[in-house]
Parts: structure tokens; C-alpha cells; sequence
């Protein structure tokens, strides 16, 4: 899928507070799963998103790093809940509290990861886009090879002035 051809709107969609939005990926990201609810907030239709890579829903407002850190999480086998910004097909988006967790099958292997995501705190986006805000420009003005770093820096920092750990804040946010 050519997601090149999609351009960001500033058209917000909203979940509703009983909406869980669910799906499974492989161990590579390709989607194997997507309840209706994921496809009816994707605007993609199954077909479209069953064998895509997850990221088909990724808004260009997201920092990279916050990706980086849901994959070392799960290389651990470790949950992680975030907040993140998803770009449906026609360009709208829709934050989303999202928890990922390793799919491990009955001999204890390490199959796919699911992911479950509902409506976040709407106090907590605010404070969480200007956060992005800063790490995806930290991102832009760092050279290639910095740049990862120099976003997670940015984190690393709010963490740190705050004195809590990455899961602290985000339950933080999400009970405001």
C-alpha cells in the first residue's frame, strides 16, 4: 500500500468510550488480524489492511523513537502501553491509548504481538503532543543517523525532570 499518496488532514476523529480497537501482527508487523472497529477507524477495508505492515496507519506526527521503544519492549517480551497518533485513508486521525503484548503460542514461543487500544484520556493529549511535538522536531533537526537519539533524548529528559520511569508517566496521563 502507497501511503506516499495519503495526505495528513487536520480532521480529528474520535473514539467512543466503548470502543476497544483490536489487532494482531505477525513478528514482523504484517497484520494478520483486525477486529471492525480497527477497520472502520483505519478506513481501510480488510483486504487492505491483512498482510500490511502495522505502520500502514502510521500519522507522520508520531516521533520514531516512541516506535523504537514499543520494539525493544516487545524484543524483551515486555507489555507497553503508549500513546499514539494513527492517519486513517483519508487523511484524518485519531489518538488512541494503545497496549502491546507478545502473542506467545502453547510451547512458549514468541508468535506475533496483539494490540488493544481504546479511547485515550483526551487530558492527556495535550500534554502528550507537545511532547511529540519536541521529539519529532528534535528528530527532523539532528542529522540521519542522530536522530533516534536525539528524540529519545528529549524523553529522557521529561522523564528524568519528573523523576519517573516511562510506564509512570504514561499511567500518569491516562488517570488525569
Amino acid at each position: 500500500m502507497k501511503r506516499k499518496d495519503i495526505i495528513p488532514t487536520d480532521k480529528e476523529r474520535f473514539m467512543r468510550e466503548q470502543d476497544f480497537i483490536v489487532s494482531k501482527t505477525d513478528l514482523t508487523g504484517r497484520i494478520i488480524y483486525g477486529n471492525e472497529i480497527f477497520i472502520e477507524f483505519s478506513g481501510y477495508k480488510e483486504s487492505e489492511l491483512l498482510g500490511s505492515q502495522h505502520n500502514i496507519v502510521r500519522h507522520p506526527d508520531m516521533p520514531r523513537v516512541v516506535f523504537k521503544l514499543l520494539w525493544d519492549y516487545l524484543a524483551e517480551d515486555k507489555e507497553i502501553f503508549a500513546y499514539v497518533k494513527n492517519m486513517s485513508k483519508d487523511g484524518s486521525f485519531y489518538w488512541v491509548f494503545t497496549h502491546v503484548v507478545p502473542i506467545i503460542d502453547k510451547d512458549k514461543k514468541k508468535i506475533g504481538y496483539t494490540s488493544v487500544r481504546r479511547m485515550p484520556n483526551p487530558k492527556a493529549i495535550p500534554i502528550v503532543t507537545d511532547l511529540y511535538k519536541s521529539m519529532l522536531e528534535a528528530e527532523k533537526n539532528a542529522a540521519t543517523k542522530d536522530a533516534m537519539a536525539a528524540s529519545g533524548a528529549i524523553l529522557g529528559k521529561v522523564l528524568k525532570d519528573k523523576g519517573v520511569s516511562y510506564e509512570e508517566l504514561i499511567n500518569v496521563l491516562q488517570s488525569l
